[in-house]
C-alpha cells in the first residue's frame, strides 16, 4: 500500500505543475498565431521586450533563430487551403495572382523540407524557389509554383520538388512591405490539383 510522504506530495505537485504548465502554456501560445489559408504566421516575433507567451509561441511555431518583423516575415503550413496534410503523393500550386508576390524590400523565398523539418534530396538539387529563381510568369502577370514530386511537364523553372511523403513548406519575406507589417498580406493557399 502506498503511504504518502511529504517527498511524495512534493514530486507528483512539482510533475503536476509541470504537466499544467505545459499544456496552458500550449494553449495560451497558440493564442497569439495568426492562420490564413492554411498558413500560420506569428506578429511581433523576435521583438525586444516581448512577453515570455510570446517569446515561447514564437519559438514553438518558429524553430531556430527569428528576425524582428521589420527584418523578416515567416509563414508555415503542413497543410493545403482545404486543410489536408501536404503530401507528396498530391501534386499542388501555389498561385501567386498579378502583383500579389510577398512584397519586400530585399527578396522572398519558399522552402521545402520534410515532416521532420529537413531539406528535401531531389534530382535537381532545389530546396527552395523565390525572386531570385527567374520563375516565369503565366501571360497575365500572375506565378504559379509547382509542389509534387514529379517534374511538372513545361513548367521545370517553377517546379519545387516535393518528397513522396508529408512536407512542409516555409515562406519568408526579408525587409517585408508595409503592407505585411499591418497583417493586410494573405499568402494564397497550396491548392491540391485534382
Amino acid at each position: 500500500m502506498f503511504k504518502r510522504t511529504i517527498a511524495s506530495d512534493v514530486v507528483q505537485g512539482i510533475i503536476l505543475g509541470g504537466v499544467l504548465g505545459f499544456f496552458t502554456f500550449q494553449v495560451l501560445a497558440h493564442a497569439f498565431v495568426t492562420k490564413v489559408n492554411g498558413w500560420t504566421t506569428l506578429f511581433g516575433c523576435g521583438e525586444p521586450g516581448n512577453g515570455i507567451l510570446l517569446r515561447g509561441a514564437c519559438a514553438a511555431v518558429f524553430m531556430g533563430p527569428i528576425n524582428i518583423p521589420s527584418e523578416a516575415m515567416y509563414w508555415t503550413t503542413k497543410v493545403d487551403g482545404a486543410g489536408q496534410a501536404l503530401s507528396g503523393q498530391h501534386d499542388y500550386i501555389l498561385h501567386f495572382p498579378a502583383g500579389q508576390l510577398p512584397p519586400n524590400h530585399a527578396f522572398w523565398s519558399l522552402t521545402m523540407a520534410d515532416a521532420q523539418n529537413r531539406f528535401v534530396a531531389n534530382p535537381i538539387e532545389r530546396y527552395s524557389l523565390g525572386d531570385r529563381s527567374d520563375l516565369v510568369p503565366n501571360a497575365d502577370g500572375s506565378v504559379d509554383i509547382y509542389i509534387q514530386n514529379a517534374a511538372p511537364s513545361g513548367h521545370a523553372s517553377n517546379w519545387l520538388p516535393a518528397p513522396t511523403g508529408k512536407f512542409i513548406l516555409w515562406l519568408r519575406a526579408y525587409l517585408p512591405g508595409q503592407v505585411i507589417l499591418d497583417g493586410k498580406y494573405k499568402v494564397p493557399p497550396v491548392a491540391e490539383v485534382k
